[in-house]
């Protein structure tokens, strides 16, 4: 089984900071592609940062040099730094895991989704 749970949501004002957490649980002992989405009320769900298993990462747009990602080497736990946050920035906040297969490994090329946790952001 494949469980991932956000923590670290809440609400802040405007050039406020929030720290956001993922927790992968289970396969363990395979590589994964991880990354955070956001959806705000009424509107599509949108990419928001990403790091990949060679530790690669990519950035939207609307958060570069305000939100840092990071998974710490052998760690199970994903983080969201969130700095510098705008009213634009509310949303639901989702974290994804993107397990890769491996040869002669039961690690399965799947997708998983959080619950996700909620961020506001005030004026």
């Amino acid at each position: 089984q494949v469980q991932l749970v956000e923590s670290g949501g809440g609400s802040v004002q405007a050039g406020g900071s929030l720290r956001l957490s993922c927790v992968a649980s289970g396969y363990s002992h395979c590589r994964n592609d991880m990354s955070w989405y956001r959806q705000a009320p009424g509107k599509e769900r949108e990419f928001v940062a990403s790091i990949d298993s060679t530790r690669a990462i990519v950035y939207a747009d609307s958060v570069r040099g305000r939100f840092i990602i990071s998974q710490p080497n052998a760690q199970n736990t994903l983080y969201l730094q969130m700095n510098s946050l705008k009213p634009e920035d509310t949303a639901m906040y989702f974290c994804r895991r993107d397990l890769l297969s491996a040869l002669w490994s039961d690690c399965p090329r799947s997708q998983h989704w959080g619950q996700g946790t909620q961020v506001t952001v005030s004026s």
